[in-house]
């Protein structure tokens, strides 16, 4: 593993020892950082204290600087995953992907923390508490404030629109009244001033520290309070159409995931910070679906409405049967979207330029439709009746078999996982002695083996069955050992 890819573990992938180290060190600094906040008080300023004191935050907040640029400079567009870029733009791609990532909120209260180095932003320390609504143990159910940040970041175009009005505005108003009063009133000596009586105006406050004295700087004023009755009239509908689910939702946590079994499943296995989830159905967005996953409303089996879901951005997609109706009627609907989706990949620029296809897994309700859900182009099927029943069936005969094997596909200690073979595994080798070297080195049970090719696998080989390079491994572990680079 090279030292990037160590980095990019330790500050993106939780599921690594490395980015549980540093994470700990993290709160070491935020726990170590409120405590100097709450003692900084009690030393008068400019003391032999109050002068240890301060040393001792500036360390913090440099270490807090050292943090937030290696988390910046060690993400990893999702882009550069899924599609081959040429080099100028794999550096755009590289730049736009890190600086949109600094944008997102949490980013930002991490980088306003570290501005508190400069000397006149010192206050902006107490920022640093903001960063407790990281950990996920804050809240019992889930993070209010997630869902929160979840709304400005899907309804972003309307909050830049309305924050490009006020901006306008201010600056044609300030501007105006600079130009008009500059020489006439003693109360406006820069642009800067006209700019601080505009936004005081248009936002309604009213201080009264500037005030026009001509009839055209009086006509200006006009204009901009009667600006200001449409802007904050904006700015209400903004935040009305976005952040009222988001905070109505806060009194639903407790119950809002009873009715989405597989959200809640996905939710256990993906960090929303790293990867967005999208669900594109025919009906308007559920009021208990939870803010974190991102609702298009359209019709997936036609083709000009994927695109609102950005499928050929998609890493993955998964196509569910309703239980609204009958399955054979599911199972209709599920491959007549599948080959709705493949059609629209095939037609589309951008999946021409990926890395690597994107993957499609589809639910089939009943047996007689894997065959043509695999034709209509899925990649892989699952039979979720057919599975569920043969495991009540088999627990039947065996008992124990079905919370073995529950723990074991739901997220349990032991977890089932295909990956690469490690470095340093020499092929083509027996079964049994690769299983022994994976076991000594990684810890892992291998079970037996994948061709990535054709998708052909062997369970439980025979111990002289030869294994062949470029082979991916199936394999048992707590977390995902055998990642691809």
């Amino acid at each position: 593993m090279s030292v990037r890819d160590f980095l990019h573990a330790a500050f993106h992938e939780p599921r690594t020892q490395a980015y549980r180290v540093v994470e700990s060190a993290v709160w070491t600094l935020i726990i170590g950082s409120i405590a100097l906040l709450i003692i900084e008080p009690f030393f008068p300023e400019g003391s032999r204290g109050d002068q240890i004191l301060q040393r001792i935050d500036r360390v913090i907040l440099w270490l807090f600087a050292i943090e937030v640029s290696t988390r910046i400079l060690t993400y990893r567009p999702p882009e550069l995953l899924v599609f081959k870029k040429p080099p100028l733009g794999r550096l755009r791609t590289e730049i736009l992907g890190r600086l949109r990532f600094a944008l997102t909120p949490m980013m930002l209260i991490d980088i306003l923390t570290v501005l508190a180095l400069v000397p006149a932003l010192r206050g902006l320390r107490a920022l640093r508490l903001l960063r407790l609504l990281r950990t996920k143990k804050l809240f019992r159910y889930a993070n209010p404030f997630r869902g929160l940040m979840h709304a400005f970041e899907e309804d972003r175009l309307l909050f830049a629109f309305a924050f490009s009005v006020l901006g306008i505005e201010t600056i044609l108003g300030g501007t105006s009244l600079f130009l008009v009063e500059r020489s006439v009133n003693p109360e406006i000596g820069s642009l800067g001033d006209g700019l601080w009586w505009a936004l005081v105006t248009i936002t309604t406050v009213g201080f009264g520290d500037i005030t026009p004295v001509t009839t055209v700087g009086r006509f200006v004023g006009g204009v901009m309070m009667v600006g200001g009755l449409f802007t904050l009239a904006l700015f209400a509908g903004v935040i009305g159409h976005s952040l009222l689910h988001a905070v109505l939702s806060i009194r639903e946590e407790q119950f809002r995931m009873s009715g989405y079994v597989l959200l809640d499943v996905l939710s256990s296995e993906i960090d929303f910070e790293e990867q967005r989830i999208v669900l594109f159905g025919p009906y308007e967005r559920p009021r208990e679906l939870p803010p974190e996953f991102m609702w298009v409303q359209g019709d997936p089996t036609k083709e000009s409405e994927l695109d609102k879901a950005r499928i050929a951005q998609a890493s993955t997609v998964i196509v569910t049967g309703s239980r609204r109706v009958k399955p054979q009627q599911a199972d209709a609907t599920t491959i007549l979207t599948l080959f709705t989706i493949r059609s629209a990949l095939t037609k589309s620029p951008a999946a021409k330029n990926r890395k690597k296809p994107v993957r499609i897994i589809a639910e089939v309700l009943d047996s007689e439709n894997v065959q043509h859900a695999r034709a209509a182009g899925s990649d892989e099927v699952v039979e979720t009746r057919r599975v569920g029943y043969s495991l009540l069936a088999h627990t039947v005969v065996y008992p124990g078999v079905a919370d073995a094997t529950s723990r074991m596909v739901f997220g349990g200690h032991q977890n089932l996982y295909v990956g690469p073979l490690p470095e340093g595994i020499e092929t083509p080798a027996t079964f049994d002695q690769l299983s022994q070297q994976v076991r000594a080195s990684t810890g892992c049970l291998v079970i037996g083996f994948r061709d990535p090719e054709t998708g052909e696998e062997q369970v439980n080989p025979g111990r002289e069955e030869l294994v062949m390079p470029g082979v991916d491994l199936l394999y048992l572990a707590p977390e995902p050992v055998l990642m691809k680079s």
